[in-house]
């Protein structure tokens, strides 16, 4: 069982930056791998970033990479998502999510959720 809850979301100017992070509770956090993903209103929920159990293998969107920088602290709980450069369209609720097993971009790869945290940014 993990329980993963998200903080750090809020209004920023466009070209400004964020950083999520989400702290997760069980004792087997370290063999999770865990990602981000975000929904805008009326789209789809869409993949943003990844990273393997250990942190050696990283894993970002297209729409993100070079802006956004996913990492984790397993003797924390926690994982991270460093948002820079942001854009009107990176508007959306952020949600992390942790699965067992090989990567995936898919959400419905993913066992857990976080309750999702609101990043607004304006032009």
């Amino acid at each position: 069982q993990v329980q993963l809850v998200e903080s750090g979301g809020g209004l920023v100017q466009a070209g400004g930056s964020l950083r999520l992070s989400c702290a997760a509770s069980g004792r087997t956090f370290s063999s999770y791998i865990m990602g981000w993903f975000r929904q805008a209103p009326g789209k789809e929920r869409e993949f943003v970033a990844a990273i393997s159990w250990s942190g050696g293998s990283r894993y970002s969107a297209d729409s993100v990479k070079g802006r956004f920088t996913i990492s984790r602290d397993n003797a924390k709980n926690t994982v991270s998502l460093q948002m820079n450069s942001l854009k009107p369209e990176d508007t959306a609720v952020y949600y992390c999510a942790a699965k067992r097993g090989v990567y995936s971009d898919y959400g419905g790869a993913y066992e857990y959720w976080g309750q999702g945290t609101q990043v607004t940014v304006s032009s």
